[in-house]
């Protein structure tokens, strides 16, 4: 059994090492991360906050090294029922370590397709870590697309951003029947982050709620 002293130090370790893997990866391509540090626990709570236990698949776009994985398991969602997609091959074996019953897919988001999901049963919910700021609007406008393309409806999918605004412009939520709303705000995130709930605009039950 380990002391406390024992667990604080090895999650000082892993905490550590994910700021040094998530540094490196930015180096090297800063547009496919989008900060230097990996995304704070009260911003990783937030973000989580209206997914609960039982509420079916979850697929999480851009992992990293699981922060937001982590607090999605502390909602109650079953590993199982994760789908990680993870494009940067740095974080791959690590996904796949730490969260070993989760499907973690190394590939595009904007090339998910709901058969590589769950053959049987929509998702839902989406929680999204990529950097949209960063990114085309064709991009932006193709990653939507894919993750409502495998949502249920009435699910939502939750994007963080640093930026002032809802990430996704105005035309390409009108183009998708999209709206978007405010869940929270992390100000003591480093940078401070905002997430909005971004849904179809027909009015439907919440289906994680």
């Amino acid at each position: 059994m380990f002391t406390q002293l024992q667990r604080a130090t090895l999650l000082l370790m892993r905490t550590n090492s994910d700021v040094l893997s998530f540094f490196r990866s930015w180096t090297r391509d800063p547009r496919q991360i989008g900060a230097i540090l990996p995304s704070g626990q009260v911003l990783a709570e937030i973000i989580a906050s209206e997914i609960t236990a039982g509420c079916g698949p979850v697929v999480e776009l851009g992992p990293g090294t699981g922060v937001f994985t982590r607090a999605l398991l502390a909602r109650g969602v079953r590993e199982c029922d994760l789908t990680l997609v993870e494009c940067n091959t740095s974080f791959v074996p690590l996904l796949r370590a730490r969260f070993p019953e989760a499907r973690v897919l190394s590939t595009d988001a904007a090339r998910l397709r709901p058969l590589d999901v769950c053959a049987n049963e929509k998702v839902a919910a989406v929680v999204s870590g990529l950097p949209l700021l960063a990114m085309s609007p064709r991009k932006v406008f193709a990653i939507l697309a894919a993750a409502f393309s495998c949502l249920r409806n009435g699910a939502a999918l939750y994007q963080f951003t640093y930026g002032l605004s809802c990430p996704v412009r105005r035309p390409y939520l009108d183009r998708l029947g999209l709206k978007a709303v405010r869940v929270g705000r992390a100000i003591r995130n480093v940078p401070p982050a905002t997430v909005y709930r971004i849904s179809r605009r027909t009015p439907c039950k919440h289906v994680c709620a």
